[in-house]
Parts: C-alpha cells; structure tokens; sequence
C-alpha cells in the first residue's frame, strides 16, 4: 500500500474534526510498526484530560501518561486525542479510566508493552495516581511488567511537563 493511501484512512489532516462527547473505543485508529523487530519506547503526554465523577458529575482534570513498546501496530495521534477528550462528559472513577484506556489500546495495539499513569489534580485535598499495564508473555516484557509494577510511585514514570512545554 503507497503512503498516501494509507495516510487517507486516518483521520489526521481532515479538514473538519467531529468531536464526540460519548465515550467509545471506535475513535482510536492503529497503523502499521514500521519497526516491529526493534524496541523502542514511545511516550504521550496528555496534559489537559477530563472525566466526571460518577458521584457527583463534577469534572475531573488529569494528566495522562500513556508508555509503550509497540508489537506490529501502533496507535495514530489524532485518533488518540479523539478518544481521549470522548471521556469528557464519561462517568467513572480515575482508576477505571486509566485501566480502560490501557485496555482499549491493548485491544487496538496488541503492543509489548504499557503503561497508562493519571496524575489527576486533588479534590478534597488528595490527589490520585492510578497506573495500570499490560506486558506480552515473552520474558523481557514480563520483566520490565513486574519491574515498574514494585517499583513504581508517583512521578517516577512521568516526565517534568517543561520537556513537553519548550
């Protein structure tokens, strides 16, 4: 397939964006690794995240790290922005959206390994980090898996926003 036809399946680059306020899986778009024998790391910073308290209806603002060493597929942006904001007007404790958004990509990607970390800002004066992973059963991921997993505490896999603010 020529890089133009592929690049036309995507939603990147149309000159119209629908943003959906319903949460749903059906936004996130993969593409093909052009590097499935390598490992390499890639990272995505979602700075302005939001959700609502399933209580209380009253938003909720995070960061969203997502880490992730891709098998064969890997997730366009654009699509994951997409699907990111769908959770503006869903209902759900931080936890949950951070495992379903590991979850949908794990789903989409198939990938090696990764890792989805919320910063979310307090309410009622406590924060909540929640991180959820998921690691293929070849030894190296299962490794790294259980490496982060003991060892992980807030901010140690997210990155100072003045990297992502130049």
């Amino acid at each position: 397939m020529s890089r133009q036809k592929e690049l036309k399946k995507f939603k990147l680059g149309e000159a119209n964006t629908n943003y959906q306020i319903d949460y749903s899986p059906a936004h996130l778009e993969a593409f093909d690794n052009k590097n499935p024998g390598k490992i390499a790391w890639t990272t995505f910073v979602c700075t302005e995240f939001t959700s609502l308290c399933p209580k209380t209806g009253q938003p909720d603002f995070a960061k969203i790290y997502i880490n992730y060493i891709a098998d064969k597929k890997m997730v366009e942006s654009k699509s994951l922005k997409l699907y990111l904001y769908s959770f503006r007007n869903h209902g759900d404790f931080h936890e949950d959206c951070v495992q379903t958004i590991c979850d949908d990509l794990v789903k989409l990607m198939k990938p090696k390994y990764i890792e989805v970390i919320g910063e979310f800002t307090p309410r009622g004066g406590i924060a909540i980090f929640p991180f959820a992973s998921y690691a293929t059963k070849e030894k190296i991921f299962q490794n790294i898996y259980q490496e982060r997993l003991i060892n992980y505490a807030p901010g140690k896999y997210t990155c100072d926003l003045s990297k992502v603010y130049v």
